[in-house]
């Protein structure tokens, strides 16, 4: 059964979705891409990681046969239920901005395009687990989205792995939001995503980061889309 999806996300295709509109057998089928090449040269050797929003486990398991030891935060039990099939992975069930472990990692990880959740005290309580959660020593790793990512569009992309993403549209939804419509499309099975997201220029990024207690380190590609943020001491 899926959970309350909230109020502008949904999906729909075969499978159990959580609550931000994500298929469960979708993203236990879509393949990992360049992340834990990212990731892996951005951070120490067997750091550990804690993977905020980790979803099925898709960069959990690169990265943990990498020799990372990563701690995987998730709201979805279901989702939870792969990565626990993952040899060495601790899961912890619940939500990003909720989040209170009595620990700090050498590492955070918030991917995904998590920075970009349309409420924006969600997606502050998220930066400030970040900043809660990494050592003073350490670094957050963030996924950003490309600038022009809510207008050129349509645009679709292959997977790697037999299926086709395609992000059809972007509607306003008010106050800086957009609707974003999503399909994935496979031989055997095809599933949709509606979700929200928030457009943030690089300076909105930046200030968002600062009063979080966090600072840009380095951006980590060419697209601006890996940025590996520091702790302010």
């Amino acid at each position: 059964m899926s959970e309350t999806t909230r109020e502008g996300y949904g999906g729909t295709g075969p499978g159990a979705r959580t609550p931000d509109g994500c298929s469960v057998d979708l993203y236990r089928r879509l393949p990992v891409g360049e992340e834990p090449d990212i990731i892996a040269a951005a951070v120490p050797a067997g750091a550990r990681i804690l993977e905020l929003g980790s979803g099925a486990g898709r960069v959990t398991r690169p990265l943990t046969a990498r020799g990372f030891a990563v701690t995987a935060v998730d709201e979805s039990p279901q989702m939870l239920e792969a990565v626990e099939q993952i040899s060495g992975v601790r899961t912890v069930r619940s939500s990003i901005e909720k989040l209170a472990l009595d620990e700090t990692f050498d590492v955070v990880m918030l991917a995904s395009y998590l920075v970009h959740f349309s409420d924006p005290q969600v997606r502050d309580a998220m930066l400030r687990t970040c900043r809660r959660h990494v050592t003073d020593d350490g670094c957050v790793l963030i996924q950003r989205e490309g600038l022009d990512w809510h207008t050129r569009l349509p645009r679709e992309r292959d997977d790697g792995a037999g299926g086709t993403i395609r992000i059809r549209s972007a509607a306003p939804a008010g106050d800086g939001v957009d609707t974003l419509f999503c399909e994935y499309i496979y031989p055997d099975a095809t599933w949709t995503q509606t979700f929200q997201s928030r457009a943030l220029t690089k300076e909105e990024f930046e200030h968002h980061l600062d009063e979080a207690g966090l600072y840009v380190d380095k951006y980590l590609t060419d697209d601006g889309t890996w940025v590996r943020v520091l702790p302010r001491r």
